[in-house]
């Protein structure tokens, strides 16, 4: 794309975006339920039918089909909250229909598999975790990675859909599994010397995480989002994808400070990404990217817990920041 081009192009996109003014959707909300620490903690999108879902700390799901106009208790009441993004996982393409909850100063992983009308706890041992990666390639979802809170980056996995689990070790990071046995995990790399910093580099596994090759040097913090069978990874620098199961990585677009993400469109030209200047979009399946739509000053800027999600059906942007309301961004055409 020339230069000129580009520009007009990323003119457009962050016109577009800014079509519409952020709102806050759970003032009321949260004046009539009594929340722990952390109140609106994570936010997902149904994007077949535009409902909202979101956690409150210590009080559950709650879900919305009015665009978080009006909300009504969803699933289990329980305790706990979902502090980062990755603590709410649903299925990556189709319909939702299951969901695998991991509740930071909460109870085990809970999961349901028909849309939340039931719900069933992994083992306890998995009680008080960061994140869960799961094997969506297997319907039963044999393999499970997460990682305990406050524990040195402690990796537990499963490979019997979470009725167990063993320690992997110290020193991991986010995960990203493609089948039963496969799986790219960050892993924390001491520096060399009293003053070097520690590293993060992906490494993978084929035999169920007990043994870890190195195949890269990504600065990763966030969790990958999946459109199908497809993983889309926020680094310090870039958004990379995998097509081969994680044996090799390719660098999108740059995206500096990226938080959370991508949150995609009908397909997966069309994403967004929360970064610490705001919400950008690519229309270009993440090769190129707009200048950010600042978020609600109300937020107060971001941190690793912030979430972004968006209803493609209704042309609309929700972001939060756990302890903050949750904002919507109504675009329009």
């Amino acid at each position: 794309m020339k230069p000129a081009l580009s520009l007009f192009v990323l003119a457009l996109l962050a016109g577009h975006a800014l079509a519409g003014e952020w709102e806050p959707v759970t003032t009321e909300l949260l004046k009539t339920e009594k929340t722990g620490f952390g109140r609106v903690s994570g936010v997902v999108i149904d994007r077949s039918t535009g409902e909202v879902f979101i956690w409150l700390s210590d009080r559950g799901l709650y879900r919305s089909v009015d665009q978080g106009t009006t909300w009504k208790p969803f699933g289990p009441r329980i305790k706990g909250r979902t502090e980062w993004p990755g603590c709410m996982l649903t299925n990556p393409a189709g319909p939702l229909k299951s969901w695998v909850i991991a509740t930071v100063y909460g109870g085990p992983i809970r999961f349901s598999d028909d849309a939340g009308e039931t719900w069933k706890a992994m083992d306890a041992k998995s009680g008080h975790v960061d994140w869960v990666a799961v094997d969506w390639s297997d319907p039963a979802r044999k393999f499970v990675l997460t990682l305990k809170h406050e524990s040195g980056d402690l990796l537990l996995a499963s490979h019997d859909g979470g009725q167990t689990f063993r320690e992997v070790g110290k020193g991991f990071g986010p995960a990203c599994i493609f089948d039963h046995q496969t799986g790219v995990v960050v892993q924390i790399v001491p520096g060399e010397g009293a003053k070097k910093a520690n590293k993060r580099i992906l490494a993978r596994t084929t035999d169920g995480a007990k043994t870890f090759q190195p195949i890269a040097e990504h600065s990763i913090k966030a969790v990958p989002s999946w459109f199908g069978e497809t993983p889309y990874w926020l680094t310090d620098k870039a958004l990379i994808t995998s097509s081969d199961k994680g044996q090799t990585w390719k660098e999108l677009g740059a995206v500096r400070g990226g938080i959370s993400g991508p949150a995609f469109g009908k397909d997966a030209k069309l994403q967004f990404v929360l970064t610490s200047a705001g919400v950008v979009e690519s229309a270009d399946g993440g090769t190129s990217w707009s200048a950010p739509v600042a978020l609600p000053k109300e937020m107060k800027g971001t941190s690793p817990l912030s979430w972004i999600a968006y209803d493609p059906k209704g042309d609309v942007l929700y972001v939060m920041k756990m302890g903050s309301e949750l904002y919507r961004l109504k675009r329009g055409k």
